[in-house]
């Protein structure tokens, strides 16, 4: 008699694979190829624009004039006064190129120089009153004999003769205006320990013999005109 048949197992069902949208990596290659090319070609933009600005600014960079240790004014320029230097080019400055040089030598500042300033056509203009057309005479002024600390080289000043030491005057002499002599300033020198300086007037030539006298015995006092005038 034959056994009867065993009963089909059914198969378990695959499992439901989730749906994955099918892409390629292409388009992200070729996104990130074109960055890196733009990037590229910006920088080397920038890298020409800086080294055609470092070019442009190296070309303006002229030799000029400074100072290589303190003038005063009305004080002739020495070669050792002046040293060479390059400055990018300012059209507001008027430097002395470093070509003119041997010209330079043996002019006077009409104002001080300081050791590392750039020496400027201004510097140097004519007719400033210091007195190359005219007598210069140094003038020992202790102090209380000049306004403390305001002569500057250019300005206006009266000499006024003072009386002399132990001398007697009359009250009508006492009353009577003081000489004077009409000077300017070139130059005035630190004070010393005593507060004295001394003061280079250049005054007209018939008034220079007559000023060192008076100078040489202590009868000079400095009045300062009005600068505004």
């Amino acid at each position: 008699m034959d056994s009867p048949a065993a009963p089909s197992v059914p198969r378990p069902a695959a499992p439901v694979r989730p749906e994955v949208p099918i892409t390629t990596t292409a388009p992200v290659k070729r996104e990130r190829r074109w960055s890196v090319a733009a990037l590229c070609i910006v920088l080397a933009v920038l890298a020409g624009l800086g080294a055609a600005a470092a070019v442009t600014s190296a070309s303006d960079r002229t030799r000029v004039l400074t100072i290589a240790r303190d003038v005063p004014a009305g004080q002739a320029l020495t070669d050792a006064d002046l040293a060479v230097a390059e400055v990018s080019a300012d059209a507001a400055l008027s430097p002395v190129p470093a070509a003119d040089k041997a010209s330079v030598v043996g002019k006077r500042p009409a104002v001080d120089l300081r050791k590392g300033g750039m020496l400027t056509t201004s510097q140097l203009a004519a007719g400033t009153g210091l007195g190359d057309d005219e007598q210069q005479v140094g003038v020992q002024v202790k102090r209380g004999q000049a306004p403390a600390g305001t002569l500057a080289p250019g300005d206006k000043v009266l000499a006024v003769t003072t009386p002399a030491q132990g001398e007697q005057q009359s009250s009508k002499e006492a009353e009577a205006p003081p000489s004077t002599l009409d000077a300017t300033v070139v130059n005035v020198s630190r004070p010393d320990a005593s507060g004295t300086v001394v003061v280079n007037l250049a005054v007209a030539t018939t008034d220079g013999p007559l000023l060192a006298t008076r100078a040489a015995q202590g009868r000079i006092a400095l009045v300062r005109e009005p600068r505004s005038s």
